[in-house]
């Protein structure tokens, strides 16, 4: 991030951060002038090559057209022909490694996971991919070693916290006193339930939209 800062910032504007395709074109451009270099032509038929996904072409024309336009407007901290875009190219290259390593390394908790009866019940539950079920499972460990719900809402940290005094009665919170990264899970698991819940019901989302 901070290389890109001082070689092509524009370009966290255009893609996805982390995605592949934003790591390929950091490594074709990672300076305007590389771009400005190159017709429209040229840049979008680069960019059709360096995606894994299909892409339409009168999307990668915009993309293309995006990129010169941001070019255009960049004003770099280093030149291009600078040792920190090599450095761009260096480290972009080295992130994409790690992410096929996590990627490896998913897949076979996937593989593992999918002898465990934890696994068919999580990911029957709306929202729940692959990915995230073997996140629970991995942050869980043993589930049978939770007496109950409340045992397991404590060790995520979800569990109520409720304060009275006299006749005031503050808003329920949760204690967050549990494992960080199972309710961080948890949370971008309730926050895609809610962005799909146009695709169908979710006692999930109907509970969430009767207490919000």
């Amino acid at each position: 991030h901070k290389v890109v800062q001082e070689t092509f910032p524009e370009l966290e504007n255009i893609f996805t951060t982390k995605s592949e395709l934003f790591l390929n074109v950091v490594q074709l451009y990672p300076h305007p002038d590389l771009v400005l270099n190159h017709s429209k032509t040229i840049i979008k038929n680069r960019i059709l090559a360096n995606t894994n996904k299909r892409m339409a072409v009168n999307k990668a024309e915009e993309k293309a057209v995006e990129l010169i336009e941001a070019a255009k407007q960049s004003y770099p901290a280093a030149s291009s022909t600078d040792v920190v875009c090599d450095q761009v190219r260096v480290y972009a290259k080295r992130f994409q490694e790690l992410l096929l390593q996590k990627e490896q390394c998913i897949s076979k908790m996937e593989s593992i996971a999918e002898r465990l009866e934890e696994y068919s019940i999580i990911r029957s539950i709306p929202a729940i991919g692959a990915n995230s079920a073997v996140r629970i499972i991995a942050e869980i460990g043993n589930i049978q070693r939770f007496d109950n719900n409340r045992q397991l809402n404590a060790y995520t940290g979800i569990d109520i916290r409720r304060y009275q005094s006299g006749k005031f009665i503050a808003k329920d919170k949760i204690n967050k006193r549990g494992n960080k990264h199972l309710r961080k899970i948890m949370y971008l698991i309730v926050q895609n339930m809610i962005r799909q819940r146009r695709f169908g019901g979710n006692h999930i989302v109907e509970h969430y939209d009767n207490t919000s």
